[in-house]
């Protein structure tokens, strides 16, 4: 029984050392961008762009539903045969094998198969959000998936989902549903106050949409850059005066100046005697500092304790 328990704790919350899947980490990082981008070029505007995340499934992620003539397709990725799987609504299936590869490659076998059941589409074949880009039709630098650490950053993404979703149930404002925004390549889920924010000096279009509302956000990143591991993270914009060093929970979250968002790291939550309650402390807390010295109307905003959905 406790070998069981064990193995379902680790399947649950596995290891994802950065060093150890950076390679994979940074070629499906651009194949997801690759298939994001399609659904972006094809699917109305929606507020804080929220047409453009994928969504975990119990296989791996997928785009939903893309508007497309008269009907619809679907693309997804399936994390536990390792396919690409297209399906339209007028019958056509295709697929495509995950596996080593380059970046160029999977561009180039991925437009044509879309071509190939009737899609037409053109996309900006350059990344986002990323150091020193390179065009996908041209990248033959990033080529690797290790189908171990894949399989393992998408059961994290499942069990962060689940999460999240459940802390989203205690809010009855406007918020997001749990999105993977393949620009940023996090999990994230969004709370607002209902009050327009204030104009960001020298902000782009995107982050002028993004941030238009005073926002609560929190989620899952596998890491890079500032910081060097997976870490689930929390930030309010605008940030009230006293958020940095606002108490929170659990003892291991930290504020990053450089980020300006709490951080508490995977290793931290998943070497825990309790991962799940400490993700949902850290959850309530930080979200808690943003929204109380932000002085938003919490009680309106919020469910009663112990409130469940149904009646």
């Amino acid at each position: 029984m406790i070998s069981e328990t064990i193995s379902a704790v680790e399947q649950a919350w596995p290891a994802l050392p950065l060093a150890e899947w950076k390679d994979t980490y940074a070629t499906l990082h651009m194949w997801t961008q690759i298939v994001g981008k399609v659904r972006l070029e094809l699917t109305p505007l929606i507020n804080h762009w929220w047409e453009v995340p994928f969504y975990v499934t119990a296989c791996g992620l997928t785009t939903s539903a893309i508007p497309y003539g008269t009907g619809a397709f679907e693309v997804q990725f399936d994390f536990i045969d390792h396919r690409l799987d297209i399906k339209t609504s007028w019958g056509e299936i295709a697929s495509i094998h995950l596996g080593d590869r380059s970046v160029a490659g999977f561009y180039h076998e991925f437009m044509g198969i879309l071509h190939s059941v009737g899609i037409e589409v053109k996309i900006w074949p350059m990344p986002v959000e990323v150091p020193n880009p390179v065009r996908f039709d041209h990248d033959e630098i990033h080529a690797r998936y290790d189908a171990d650490y894949v399989q393992r950053f998408w059961r994290i993404l499942l069990t962060a989902d689940t999460t999240l979703k459940e802390f989203r149930a205690r809010f009855i404002g406007k918020d997001s549903p749990v999105h993977f925004f393949w620009g940023s390549f996090d999990l994230a889920v969004s709370r607002f106050s209902g009050r327009r924010a204030p104009e960001r000096p020298g902000a782009d279009r995107i982050t002028r949409e993004a941030y238009s509302h005073e926002v609560s956000s929190a989620g899952f990143w596998p890491g890079g850059g500032e910081i060097k591991g997976a870490a689930f993270y929390s930030y309010t914009v605008p940030e009230p005066p006293g958020f940095r060093d606002h108490p929170v929970r659990p003892e291991k979250a930290f504020y990053h100046p450089q980020l300006h968002e709490f951080v508490l790291m995977y290793d931290d939550v998943r070497t825990s005697e309790s991962p799940k309650e400490d993700l949902l402390e850290f959850l309530q807390t930080t979200y808690e500092a943003g929204a109380t010295l932000g002085k938003w109307d919490r009680e309106a905003l919020e469910r009663s304790p112990g409130k469940g959905v149904n009646p």
